[in-house]
């Protein structure tokens, strides 16, 4: 299937950031919010990636009038009546993204092709929302969007093979490397990672080792480029706990709880560099 148009819904960190790689690379990409102020600082977000670039030397004039021509934000999820291929990012949540995939299911042709952007909920459990399980399928984008190359895409049992096929043309078509995933917990990437946090977590809440050692020790000592605690502030520790919880239900090992620190600095809005504090302050 050609896929001419994209619908990105959620304009946060990762759907702001999905939408700009999509107008780069030459595709009319519409942008949809919950809320009006949402959806207006999604596009401010944008429009500072392209001014950084243009500022650097990496985008000329002509290409930032040429991507914004592409992009549309709407508050209206029926806009996207027309779209090929919608990427849901939204809240890490599976009664939200349930919810909206029901409610897309209505909007878009029968030929459009969902994904969702979900880090470690099961596909299919939000492909069973609709009536067409065959073109759903997960497109777990890594953040930055515009900056990081990997797509792990993700097929539930009821992914047709023309849904995956399409899908890794799109992804290669937006210049990422496409590694697939079986629809498990946490596919490959948060499967190996997760625990990996939690761990550097709990030598922190112990006194262990400090906050700088933990990072430091990973970064020189493994070539990481930045340590698992400054890396969480990145993902969002809301994400991170959201993700922590599904692993757990899902396997029942210890090594996916949330710490009880994680836990106490969501409660706390420290949400690490969105919030402006996690582990660092920004």
């Amino acid at each position: 299937m050609e896929i001419g148009s994209v619908g990105i819904i959620g304009a946060g960190l990762m759907g702001s950031g999905i939408a700009e790689v999509c107008a780069r690379n030459g595709i009319r990409t519409l942008v949809t919010e919950a809320g009006t102020e949402q959806l207006a600082a999604g596009q401010r977000r944008v429009t500072a990636s392209l001014e950084r670039g243009r500022k650097t030397g990496k985008l000329s004039d002509e290409d930032v009038d040429r991507i914004n021509g592409l992009l549309t934000f709407t508050p209206r999820l029926e806009d996207f009546a027309e779209c090929d291929f919608c990427v849901e990012a939204i809240v890490e949540q599976l009664p939200a993204k349930v919810t909206l995939f029901e409610r897309l299911d209505h909007i878009v042709s029968e030929k459009a092709i969902l994904a969702t952007n979900t880090s470690a909920l099961p596909i299919i459990e939000i492909a069973r929302a609709t009536r067409r399980p065959d073109r759903v399928i997960g497109t777990h984008f890594f953040n930055p969007a515009p900056v990081m190359n990997l797509i792990e895409v993700v097929r539930s049992i009821a992914t047709s093979d023309e849904t995956l096929q399409d899908t890794r043309a799109l992804g290669e078509r937006l210049g990422k490397r496409i590694i697939v995933a079986q629809d498990r917990g946490g596919f490959i990437v948060n499967l190996l990672l997760i625990p990996f946090l939690t761990h550097a977590i709990r030598l922190y809440e112990s006194g262990f080792a400090t906050r700088d050692d933990i990072d430091e020790g990973m970064r020189l000592g493994c070539g990481h480029p930045m340590g698992p605690l400054q890396l969480l502030d990145y993902i969002g520790l809301d994400t991170a706990m959201f993700v922590c919880e599904s692993l757990y239900e899902e396997y029942a090992n210890s090594d996916f709880a949330p710490p009880p620190l994680l836990r106490r600095m969501v409660s706390a809005g420290y949400l690490g560099k969105k919030s402006g504090r996690g582990f660092y302050e920004y």
